[in-house]
């Protein structure tokens, strides 16, 4: 299983300042649109609407095509569970401490075929992890953009 958990300060100098709201709407937004927040992503469609927190979508990562259950946990975390797809596990963004704000990505996904602890699943690892710091920085790079009233064209 490759496990992944990295966090960013919110809010740093020179950029615009996000409420803990500002934030949140920008991670609903990411997880029906995922595509200006997430640069190794090509394609992302919501399929299916289970209630107002619950929803299925389709998303291309890497070159593959992937399902997704998303689950809003308002105001904190939003959970992505791969249901459908060559790496199957579950992806986490969450939204930590109050004055001091903190976007936190975790992963933990198992790769179809892929040993654990072998080095095919190492250099998957190493790969993932690389691109989802480059979507920690996209997603507050986004909610940044909108924050000063500007779209969050796709990264």
């Amino acid at each position: 299983m490759i496990y992944v958990s990295h966090q960013l300060p919110v809010n740093e100098a020179g950029h615009p300042q996000l409420k803990r709201s500002d934030v949140w709407d920008g991670l609903v937004m990411k997880a029906n649109n995922a595509l200006p927040f997430v640069p190794a992503m090509t394609f992302c469609e919501v399929t299916q609407r289970h209630s107002d927190r619950v929803f299925d979508r389709d998303i291309d990562f890497r070159g593959q095509r992937f399902t997704e259950r998303i689950t809003l946990e308002e105001p904190h975390r939003v959970v992505f569970t791969r249901i459908a797809g060559p790496v199957l596990g579950t992806i986490a963004n969450e939204i930590e401490g109050d004055e001091d704000l903190r976007l936190r990505f975790s992963f933990a996904l198992v790769v179809a075929g892929v040993e654990g602890g072998s080095p095919e699943e190492q250099a998957y690892a190493d790969g993932m992890t690389g691109d989802y710091l480059k979507a920690v920085a996209a997603t507050l790079a986004a909610m940044r953009r909108v924050a000063a009233g500007e779209k969050p064209v796709p990264a």
